[in-house]
């Protein structure tokens, strides 16, 4: 395993993160504990959850992530060695069963105690807002445009300050953002600045259909130090090349059809392309993509998930692959033809 170090801290994290989105729908609690102690066999020691897990939205699994994660370190007791990263939902119809979806003293008082309950641990790691209050493009959307009638007014520096007083308490050790735009991350850290806590990374889709975060965002990495923790890097699975002849029974997409943001005629024109290059490399077209997203500069850790551990392994191996600059430049030529055709 390669490791990196969460910017502004002195956390250790493997570059391979281990996402959990799917215990407790697609996979049972043991499941989840098989694919948490084989992930931690290979060196990965950064577990991603949400209050919202697991996926899609809905009361009755609502926070069961958390749950087998918590019941996992009850039973084994290595709180110490793993880094746990959670989220408070945003606002949104598909997150109102769990609460109105601002971020208020109040809200995220309800979310973080709850989570800390369900993980049965006394504090978080890394504690992200899933998603922004105000209306911008996030979830597949890929231009902004304003509305007229959102009626969020600027509230970034009492966010934060809502936050410190929950870091001040012990309850979570460090913040970051998910689903955010360059705007949003770039007005949190004016909001550091003058002194306030730091955004130290941001939770974003990253992935060869999806390469988005390089235009306005990678810039604010380097330049501010906060981290990239990818989500999505096999694009909901389309990336993996499994959706390329047939939908297969009980995938994602044939259980969730709404699931289909990597699915449209450019994706698979360039899915296509991309299984090319792996083909000609024997390579498999899962660790091209993850290994193309593991090795770059701005990637803090890889956000991978499985629902068994034959992918879980392909998954966490890409580690070991290192894509050399022919391969990059094949990869970018399909890139310029095709450019970000999934959002």
């Amino acid at each position: 395993m390669k490791y990196s170090t969460l910017p502004n801290t002195d956390i250790k994290v493997s570059k391979i993160c281990l996402g959990s989105m799917t215990w407790g729908e697609q996979n049972t609690e043991s499941e989840g504990h098989e694919q948490i102690e084989y992930a931690i066999s290979q060196g990965v020691n950064f577990i991603d959850t949400a209050e919202l897990y697991s996926v899609p939205a809905k009361k009755e699994t609502q926070g069961s992530t958390e749950r087998v994660i918590g019941s996992w370190l009850k039973k084994h007791g290595k709180r110490d060695e793993v880094v746990i990263a959670s989220k408070i939902v945003g606002p949104a119809e598909f997150s109102k069963h769990i609460r109105k979806g601002d971020f208020s003293k109040q809200e995220i008082a309800d979310a973080i105690h709850k989570s800390l309950e369900r993980l049965q641990t006394d504090y978080i790691d890394l504690y992200q807002l899933h998603w922004p209050e105000r209306q911008t493009n996030y979830f597949g959307k890929l231009g902004y445009t304003h509305d007229e009638d959102d009626s969020w007014k600027d509230n970034f520096a009492k966010v934060l300050e809502h936050l410190d007083g929950f870091v001040k308490e012990g309850k979570i050790r460090h913040i970051g953002v998910s689903n955010e735009t360059p705007y949003g991350l770039m007005r949190y850290t004016e909001e550091a600045r003058k002194g306030a806590p730091k955004m130290i990374t941001v939770q974003n889709p990253y992935n060869l259909l999806n390469r988005k975060d390089e235009i306005g965002l990678a810039e604010i990495l380097h330049r501010e130090n906060i981290g990239h923790l990818p989500y999505s890097p096999l694009g909901f699975g389309m990336l993996t090349g499994k959706y390329l002849e047939e939908i297969p029974k009980n995938s994602r997409v044939d259980l969730f059809p709404n699931y289909n943001r990597y699915m449209n005629e450019n994706s698979y024109k360039a899915t296509r392309l991309y299984n090319e290059i792996a083909k000609k490399h024997n390579i498999s077209l899962t660790q091209l993509s993850l290994a193309f997203v593991n090795q770059q500069p701005f990637v803090t850790s890889n956000i991978i998930g499985a629902t068994t551990v034959e992918q879980l392994t392909e998954n966490i191996g890409s580690i070991h692959l290192t894509l050399s600059d022919e391969i990059i430049n094949e990869i970018n030529e399909v890139h310029a033809q095709i450019p970000n055709p999934a959002p």
